[in-house]
């Protein structure tokens, strides 16, 4: 499945993802964005994982397999835009909001903000069509339930 997502990745026009490659990439932009700060820690990993299971429906050992062929994937891919753009493609514009949430749960993880994530996610909800309002939105409500 690894190799699949990469092959569709560095396509010319990526074809739409099936739901297990789409995991995988969402998985693989929250690991991306987790190491974009130059740390990647174990808050961190455990929020992925979270993240992961609960979006999914996933055991933690699930989700932490998951997690780990997505570490793969990003130490591999290119650059975020196709990560976004094939997100952009499998998920509908009313379910886009979960990954900006997702997004922001990892952002948030280690309890700081920090300039490369915030830059991140910045690009990500562009690409994802989600204006800078509904994100300052989706990181507020993680905010108030951390």
């Amino acid at each position: 499945m690894i190799k699949r997502l990469l092959t569709s990745l560095l396509a010319p026009v990526p074809a739409p993802l099936p739901a297990p490659e789409a995991r995988l990439a969402l998985a693989a932009l929250l690991v991306r964005l987790a190491r974009a700060d130059g740390r990647y820690d174990d808050e961190e990993t455990r929020r992925i994982d979270l993240v992961i299971a609960t979006r999914y429906g996933l055991s933690p050992f699930e989700a932490a397999a998951v997690r780990r062929e997505a570490e793969e994937i990003e130490a591999e891919a290119p650059d975020t835009v196709r990560f976004t753009r094939a997100l952009k493609d499998a998920v509908p514009h009313e379910e886009r909001m979960g990954i900006m949430t997702a997004l922001w749960r990892v952002a948030l993880a280690d309890g700081e903000r920090d300039a490369e994530e915030d830059a991140l996610i910045r690009l990500v909800a562009n690409l994802l069509g989600i204006s800078d309002r509904d994100s300052a939105i989706a990181r507020q409500r993680v905010e108030s339930q951390e």
